[in-house]
């Protein structure tokens, strides 16, 4: 199907929307007045631009405050009505949006508004114009997709249908019966589809409209549903995008586009009018690659954690430390920091270690690098010399390198193969393996990063989480696949410049955290200090056996407890933008500790900056 994008739902000029809307692919794009208004463009000229770039122009929008209004106001409207037709005309735009009324003038007259919108629709026609009436989830009179139809098929004027928007419906419907009514609409009186999704928050449905809709995908709302609906009505115009977002607003229009036309791609393969490769969900985490320009803190903290140095890269300068399943790759090339949009978005660059590339075990990296190609994740180009295993590799919207590989798997590239043991090599005893790797996200690109998760990798997104902060509120949520094997708790700062934003962490899970800490301890690594406070809180709250509640006082482990399971974990220090936890799972615990987060923020401010309160 075509797609389009309203300009609103993207920052910049009008001219850097339409070039980010055309580059991420879309047919068309919904023209907002304010965006007109405020270009040095004239319409015609608008026009130009977006046949240069492949874009039609499939709506113009909004008309406000139109119907059911008194005769001389409503006389008043029809003159502005003209000249936002004739303007229309030289914008190339056939299809103008009427919102229905919030004026207080506007009366609960279903005849008199059907009447004024067929007079409307006569002078449209004249100009070649259809109109397309929407209801305003805070409409006057007029605020539910059935009653606006009511109104349409009362006035029974070929140039007057209707335009179905996800928000509005969705935002006041309680469940899929309050849908029904949508599939009795002839497709043909359906002139428009705008779509959006929202978080499911309990506010006044003005303001959640305004600040918080987002992609599909991407909220709370079953979008997919109300879509399916809409098809079988014969509908063939473009799934538009229709977003009012803070956030998005602020962010750059380019990446923003990829995103809105990534979750279309995602909606239509859900609705089934797009065929994409099938995902492939990761099993495993095979490796976890750091960059450094000086690799001692690093390497001493590996030692410490009892991780040794098994391997080096034959052509680069990587080395390979293993403890267990556990595998930490160390690269000091020159060029190894990423391209992240920690540079280029506005952070501050990262400075000392920091994540860089995840592996991740694929059953079949091949197609699951044909899946990302498909939404719009391109395979990263690399360096390889001859010999080196053919690795694919995606870039996450944060522009970590998620490479797709396999691991001594017959018949597959093993990426292990582009090492060489290191003389003398210790084997790779332990119990670790990576439990989870927590990827803290740039402020203005928290959702793209869990539809991207979601969508490109197959990975099933958990619910949201607030995590207080000494500084600030911090947003995660958490991506995995069926069995827990491979995790990614995606966080986000409370502001674009909060330095939690540069962070990252790598989860080891071990049978006996206690025995592991011990043992970081012994080779001499330093815990992250937990305060007293925080123990003396979990004897009020929890039983332990004689002496339990003192050895995680000791160590600085911390504890949590679901209908599940039990959950143990230990931090480290922060070693440039990276630091280690250490984990233990008892019972089924399936969480992160989201509980202990507040006390282990606060003790890394602490830290980094002491004081003496």
């Amino acid at each position: 199907m075509r797609t389009s994008i309203a300009t609103v739902s993207l920052s910049g000029t009008l001219t850097e929307k339409l070039t980010a809307a055309a580059r991420a692919g879309f047919d068309g794009v919904e023209i907002f007045e304010n965006d007109l208004l405020a270009s040095p463009l004239e319409p015609a000229g608008i026009r130009a631009r977006c046949a240069d770039l492949g874009l039609t122009v499939d709506l113009y929008q909004p008309m406000r405050d139109v119907e059911a209004v008194p005769a001389e106001e409503f006389a008043r409207t029809l003159r502005r009505a003209r000249h936002k037709f004739s303007l229309m005309e030289e914008l190339g735009a056939d299809t103008v949006l009427v919102c229905s009324s919030v004026s207080p003038l506007a009366r609960d007259d279903d005849d008199l508004a059907a009447a004024q919108l067929s007079r409307l629709a006569d002078l449209a026609q004249d100009f070649g114009v259809r109109v397309a009436y929407e209801a305003l989830a805070w409409g006057r009179h007029v605020s539910t997709y059935d009653h606006a139809w009511r109104i349409v098929e009362t006035a029974a004027h070929p140039a007057l249908g209707t335009c179905l928007d996800s928000f509005h419906i969705l935002s006041r419907t309680s469940g899929p019966k309050d849908l029904d009514g949508i599939e009795d609409i002839p497709g043909e009186k359906i002139f428009f589809l705008q779509l959006a999704d929202a978080p499911l928050l309990g506010m006044d449905v003005l303001q959640w409209s305004r600040h918080h809709r987002c992609f599909p995908g991407q909220g709370g709302f079953d979008v997919a549903g109300l879509v399916g609906r809409v098809l079988r009505t014969g509908y063939d115009g473009p799934l538009s995008l229709e977003v009012f977002n803070d956030v998005f607003r602020q962010a750059e229009a380019g990446p923003t586009a990829v995103d809105a036309r990534r979750s279309l791609l995602l909606l239509q393969e859900e609705v089934g009018v797009e065929v994409l490769p099938a995902p492939v969900t990761p099993s495993a985490v095979a490796f976890a690659e750091l960059v450094t320009q000086d690799a001692e803190p690093v390497a001493a903290l590996l030692a410490a954690l009892g991780f040794a140095r098994t391997a080096r890269h034959r052509g680069k300068p990587v080395d390979l430390w293993e403890q267990g399943q556990a595998r930490i790759l160390v690269n000091t090339g020159a060029a190894a920091l990423p391209h992240s949009r920690l540079h280029a978005r506005g952070g501050n660059p990262v400075d000392g270690t920091a994540l860089a590339a995840i592996g991740l075990e694929s059953p079949d990296p091949a197609a699951a690098a044909r899946r990302a190609e498909a939404l719009l994740a391109p395979v990263l180009p690399r360096r390889r010399a001859e010999g080196d295993a053919p690795l694919d590799a995606v870039a996450a919207p944060d522009g970590t390198e998620l490479f797709l590989c396999a691991t001594r798997r017959p018949g597959l590239p093993d990426w292990r193969a582009d090492f060489e043991d290191a003389r003398d090599a210790p084997a790779a005893v332990g119990d670790f393996r990576i439990d989870h790797v927590a990827l803290t996200q740039p402020w203005h690109h928290f959702d793209e990063a869990v539809l991207f998760h979601r969508g490109v990798l197959g990975l099933d997104a958990q619910e949201s989480v607030d995590v207080a902060d000494p500084y600030g509120l911090l947003r995660s949520r958490a991506v995995a696949n069926a069995d827990g094997s491979v995790r990614f708790p995606l966080t986000v700062g409370a502001a674009p410049g909060d330095d939690t934003a540069h962070a990252r962490h790598i989860a080891l899970a071990t049978d006996d955290v206690v025995a592991a800490v011990r043992r970081l301890v012994e080779a001499g690594g330093r815990p992250l200090p937990i305060p007293a406070n925080y123990y003396d809180d979990l004897a009020a709250r929890f039983e332990f056996a004689d002496g339990e509640l003192e050895i995680y006082r000791e160590l600085g482990i911390l504890y949590d407890r679901d209908a599940h399971g039990v959950f143990r974990h230990c931090y480290t220090r922060t070693v440039g933008r990276v630091f280690f936890e250490l984990v233990q799972r008892d019972g089924g615990y399936q969480g992160y500790g989201a509980a202990n987060a507040p006390v282990r923020l606060a003790a890394q401010h602490a830290v980094r900056r002491p004081t003496g309160g």
